[in-house]
C-alpha cells in the first residue's frame, strides 16, 4: 500500500529510517552534496572536513588540467614518409597531411591515413566477345597505386569497387574492337596498352585518385570447348614463322655468295674486256707498222709473214704431214714420239731431241721455199 495511506504508518520513502531528517520528510540535497564533496576530497588528496562541519573547497582546476593535458595528448599522430592524412574536421575536408608528426583536436578531426607508395594488384577474368564475333577467354591483372589521397578517401565511395568496374568496362571495350588472332597472339601488347589507357580515362573521370601503373594480359586463350583446334591453329601459324625463320637464313647465307660470284664475274669481263681491246689496238698498230714495211718491200714482208705463220703454226703441234709433189707417199714425222725418245735417254742426249726438231724444221721450211719459188716460176713462165 501507499506510505501515505490508511495502515502505511505515514512512512516516507526518502526519510531513510528518519537519520537525516527526524520528521521523515525527503532527504536533504546540500547534506548530500557535501558528502560527495567529501569523497571527491578524499580521492583527489583533498582535507578533510572544514571547521563547523563545511566539505573543502573540490580541486576544479585540477581536473581541468588534467583533462586538458589527457585532451592534448591524444591530437597527437605520426605521419610516415610513404603515407598521407585526410583530415576532416566536423564531417569537412580540411587539410592533407605529408609525413611528420602532426596534431589534431580529437572528436573535432577526423584522420585517415593512406599508403601512397604500395604497390597493389588488381586481377579480372572473364569471357568476351571479339570483333570477329568469337569469344575468348582473358585473364587480366593491374598494378596501381594512390596518387591523390583526397580523392581516394572522399570522391567515391568504394574506389576497389570503381577501379573492378572500369577495368572490366576498359577491357571489354578493347577486345570487341579487337580480332581473335589478335588477342590470342598477334596484338597482346597492343592490348594491354589500349586497356591501360582507357582504364586510366575512366578512373581520372570518376576522380578515383588511383594511378594504373602496368596492365598485363597474362592469358588469352579460345574457350575450352574449341581449344584443340586453336592449339592447332597456333602450332600452324608458329611453324610458319619457323619456316620464314629458316628462309631468311638460308637467303641471308645464298645472297651474298650470289652477289659475291656476280661481282667477280663482272669484274673478269671487265677485264677480258680491257685485255682484249688492248690487244686489238695491239694489233692494229702493228699491222698499220706491217702495211709500211709491205708497201716498201712486198715480197720480203710476204714470205716473212708465210714463214712466221708455219712457225707458229708448227710449234703447236706434235705431228707434221709433209707431201711431196710428183710423189706417190706422204712424209709422217711423229715430232712428240720423237721428243719422248730422246726424253728417255741419257743425260748427254738431252740435247738431241731438240736438234733434231729444229733440223727437221728447217727441213721442211727448205722445202715449202722451193716449192714457192718453182711455183712462182711457173707462173712466171706462163
Amino acid at each position: 500500500m501507499a506510505w501515505n495511506e490508511p495502515g502505511g504508518n505515514n512512512k516516507d520513502p526518502w526519510g531513510g529510517g528518519g537519520g537525516n531528517n527526524p520528521n521523515g520528510g525527503p532527504p536533504d540535497l546540500d547534506e548530500l552534496l557535501r558528502k560527495l564533496q567529501r569523497k571527491l576530497s578524499g580521492l583527489f588528496g583533498g582535507g578533510g572536513p572544514a571547521a563547523g562541519g563545511e566539505a573543502g573547497r573540490f580541486p576544479w582546476a585540477l581536473v581541468a588540467i588534467v583533462v586538458a593535458v589527457l585532451y592534448g595528448l591524444l591530437g597527437f599522430y605520426q605521419v610516415n614518409a610513404n603515407e598521407s592524412a585526410v583530415v576532416l574536421r566536423l564531417g569537412k575536408y580540411h587539410t592533407t597531411e605529408t609525413s611528420g608528426l602532426h596534431w589534431n583536436p580529437p572528436l573535432i578531426d577526423h584522420v585517415t591515413k593512406v599508403n601512397m607508395t604500395e604497390v597493389r594488384t588488381e586481377r579480372t577474368t572473364g569471357q568476351m566477345l571479339t570483333e570477329d564475333a568469337n569469344i575468348v577467354e582473358v585473364v587480366l591483372t593491374v598494378q596501381w597505386h594512390i596518387d591523390d589521397a583526397e580523392s581516394y578517401v572522399l570522391r567515391v565511395a568504394d574506389p576497389l569497387k570503381s577501379l573492378q568496374e572500369a577495368t572490366d568496362s576498359a577491357l571489354r571495350h578493347v577486345v570487341g574492337s579487337a580480332t581473335l588472332n589478335g588477342v590470342i597472339s598477334q596484338s597482346r601488347t597492343e592490348v594491354s596498352a589500349d586497356t591501360q589507357s582507357r582504364l586510366q580515362e575512366y578512373l581520372d573521370l570518376y576522380q578515383t585518385g588511383i594511378r594504373v601503373d602496368v596492365v598485363n594480359l597474362t592469358d588469352a586463350k579460345a574457350p575450352r570447348e574449341v581449344q584443340d583446334a586453336f592449339d592447332d591453329v597456333t602450332k600452324a601459324r608458329e611453324d610458319e614463322v619457323r619456316f620464314k625463320n629458316e628462309a631468311q637464313a638460308y637467303a641471308n647465307q645464298v645472297i651474298p655468295v650470289a652477289r659475291g660470284t656476280a661481282q667477280r664475274r663482272i669484274e673478269e669481263a671487265e677485264a677480258y674486256k680491257a685485255r682484249v681491246v688492248e690487244l686489238a689496238r695491239g694489233e692494229t698498230v702493228r699491222f698499220e707498222k706491217l702495211l709500211g714495211e709491205y708497201q716498201q718491200a712486198p715480197e720480203v714482208t710476204r714470205e716473212r709473214l708465210y714463214l712466221d705463220t708455219i712457225q707458229e703454226v708448227m710449234s703447236n703441234t706434235s705431228k707434221v704431214m709433209v707431201d711431196v709433189e710428183d710423189g706417190n707417199s706422204m712424209m709422217y714425222l711423229p715430232l712428240d714420239k720423237l721428243a719422248e725418245r730422246s726424253a728417255d735417254g741419257a743425260t748427254q742426249r738431252k740435247g738431241v731431241s731438240t736438234k733434231v726438231v729444229d733440223e727437221v724444221y728447217q727441213r721442211v721450211v727448205d722445202r715449202l721455199r722451193t716449192e714457192a719459188a718453182n711455183n712462182r716460176r711457173n707462173r712466171d713462165v706462163r
